[in-house]
């Protein structure tokens, strides 16, 4: 089987992965190369974090904050898991888990040979809200996103309460099925995996036969990442516009390490962190945010409208839920109780539209929790 330049896939991973580089870009090139031969990437953007993020894995030391990466799909057999098993050859101390408590996170993160590298797959299963009995690994994986974060709990020694703190602060990959929790999905580097299409062609992968030259590579990238920390590399301050808060804490580590390679790389981490973090917002939006979002668009360039008026815009958008709640359209109610968690009540109004009076919305009541909440009109950054 060959890739567009005809060039064997096997000769192809073999060539990267036995590559001798020292060079920033060069490794990181090389990195890049491995990952998109073995997994299929939604994007050049995925899979540039994704081979950021493994660099960023060999300099725990000098980060105030490690964002964690999360593999995603709506189905199985996309590619999650694979990324993961390639993320094992080249990180340090990696632990590949599923199901994993807590008592074993925060012991294994406490191991005097420093913390690993955690790998969790069928997160799925873990963050399920029906599965309250790992509230305690999803408080792990939250508090240990940044440096000096503690797991602290209560142990009976004999008749005594003794209270005991282990360090949380550990670089997390995580792979599973549907939505994550909001937690935790704010503190990642989200990569929305799909299943393989006909024509997308990636090598199989076995790791014996490819462990050894891997464990080169992860040397390789390891002691570049060595001598940027020597050379006294810190996080990225300027980061691109929009890329503010827990989104500016998950990039900064990954911009300095581009930046650090030089080459084409400063240019790529910058549109990846851009395109990733505008595809994550958009995807996690609550649904308040969504009706705030289409209550601007139905309102358009009118200064009132009738609750009528306003629920039968909201349930004409196709693309929207409005008109399928749970088996009924929405309704002034459910509408009046969600717009007011916004500070938005319904008065009075005579409608722009009709001429009408009756209960409705003003503009001027919307457009504070328009200018909170949501993007400029035009602006989908």
């Amino acid at each position: 089987m060959n890739d567009e330049h005809g060039n064997s896939l096997d000769e192809r991973a073999d060539a990267h992965l036995d590559e001798q580089v020292s060079d920033g870009a060069e490794v990181l090139g090389a990195v890049l190369a491995v990952l998109k031969t073995f997994v299929v990437y939604p994007s050049l953007h995925a899979a540039v974090a994704h081979a950021l993020w493994i660099a960023h894995t060999h300099m725990m030391e000098i980060w105030e904050s490690t964002p964690r990466i999360m593999f995603v799909s709506p189905e199985p057999e996309s590619g999650k898991s694979r990324a993961l098993e390639i993320t094992e050859m080249l990180v340090p101390r990696p632990i590949e888990a599923v199901n994993v408590s807590a008592a074993y996170l925060f012991r294994s993160v406490a191991s005097e040979d420093g913390p690993p590298t955690l790998l969790l797959d069928e997160a799925d299963t873990v963050f399920d809200v029906r599965a309250k009995q790992h509230e305690d690994v999803r408080g792990f994986i939250n508090i240990g996103h940044r440096r000096g974060g503690k797991y602290c709990r209560c142990a009976v020694h004999g008749k005594a309460i003794v209270l005991e703190e282990y360090p949380a602060f550990a670089a997390v990959a995580i792979a599973g099925l549907g939505a994550m929790p909001q937690t935790i999905t704010s503190r990642s580097i989200v990569v929305r995996m799909r299943r393989r299409a006909p024509d997308e062609v990636v090598q199989p992968y076995r790791r014996r036969m490819y462990v050894a030259a891997g464990t080169r590579l992860r040397d390789q990238l390891s002691t570049w990442a060595d001598a940027c920390m020597y050379a006294g590399m810190h996080p990225a301050n300027e980061l691109p516009e929009g890329i503010e808060d827990r989104a500016a804490d998950s990039w900064e580590s990954l911009i300095a390490i581009a930046d650090a390679a030089g080459g084409d790389w400063p240019r790529l981490a910058r549109e990846a962190a851009v395109s990733l973090v505008r595809e994550s917002r958009d995807s996690s939006a609550s649904l308040g945010v969504r009706l705030l979002a289409d209550v601007r668009t139905a309102f358009a360039n009118h200064e009132a409208m009738l609750t009528a008026e306003l629920l039968a815009a909201l349930n004409s958008m196709e693309e929207s839920p409005w008109g399928d709640m749970k088996g009924r359209e929405l309704g002034d109610r459910v509408l009046a109780r969600m717009l007011k968690q916004y500070q938005i009540k319904s008065r009075s109004v005579r409608s722009s539209i009709s001429g009408k009076a009756a209960k409705g919305y003003r503009r001027e009541d919307l457009h504070d929790s328009w200018a909170r909440y949501l993007p400029p009109v035009g602006d989908q950054s």
